[in-house]
């Protein structure tokens, strides 16, 4: 069987080099005796490190001809690949409801939503690492202050500790990208309740970042019933990439009670 075609529909970047594989796969070291679920294996570039560890490994893969080509090169796969969209599978159903890693060299134009995902079943995912591309990745990682900041930064960080952790070059790839790529690793922090209403807080970050170069103030206006004041405190004349974790829940607090009253 022939190598399987990439396929721009997917956002397939197939990883070439095997030292990036095996250091991408070492990741899964800081997560030891979890079951480890790949999102898109494509030609078992990566597969094949875990494999090699002895980890308890499913694949879950879209692409009809990568799934063929695995079958076909992967015997030790067989039973452990799910052929669907990552994006509609109910994750606290893998391996039995245990608690497992996720990994992969995920596809670029549905890296935020693959993170997405995880968030709503974060208690079934500890520990993540993989590889999307590098902007993303820094968002992810982005501190407090930082202008790559973003939506997807707050929302992860709050339920995970993250970690930037190495740069790859488009040339590892086929068909090489046209932008650097980012690997980085999450892992589930000690929180167990977000400190307000989960929705409310997504609404206020969401919000803030849409408008992200007006302040506070008036960015979160529209959240407000009619008549009702932001109180005065340095927070207010932020924006929204200034702001910690900690700092948006107590945001969200202010909000709820103004539209409480």
């Amino acid at each position: 069987m022939t190598d399987v075609r990439p396929k721009k529909a997917l956002g397939q970047h197939f990883l070439t080099d095997l030292d990036v594989a095996a250091r991408i796969a070492s990741t899964l070291d800081a997560a030891p005796g979890m079951p480890v679920l790949e999102i898109g294996p494509g030609m078992g570039v990566l597969t094949q490190y875990i494999l090699a560890s002895g980890r308890e490994l499913d694949v879950v893969e879209i692409d009809t001809e990568s799934v063929a080509w695995l079958r076909s090169h992967m015997p030790a796969l067989d039973g452990h690949i799910i052929e669907g969209d990552f994006l509609r599978l109910p994750l606290d159903t893998i391996f039995g409801g245990r608690p497992f890693a996720l990994i992969g060299n995920y596809p670029y134009n549905i890296s935020s939503q693959i993170f997405f995902h995880m968030l709503e079943y974060r208690d079934h995912v500890p520990f993540c690492s993989g590889m999307l591309q590098r902007e993303v990745a820094e968002r992810i990682a982005a501190a407090p202050g930082s202008r790559t900041r973003g939506i997807l930064s707050v929302l992860l960080q709050l339920w995970y500790d993250v970690r930037y952790l190495f740069t790859v070059p488009p040339g590892v790839f086929n068909p090489p990208p046209k932008v650097h790529s980012g690997v980085i690793e999450l892992k589930r922090n000690s929180r167990q309740d977000a400190g307000c209403d989960e929705r409310l807080l997504r609404t206020v970050v969401k919000t803030a970042f849409g408008q992200r170069r007006k302040t506070l103030r008036n960015s979160l206006r529209g959240l407000l019933p009619p008549g009702a004041q932001l109180p005065d405190s340095p927070i207010m004349a932020m924006r929204p990439e200034q702001l910690s974790v900690d700092q948006f829940v107590e945001l969200t607090l202010t909000v709820e009670n103004l539209r409480q009253k």
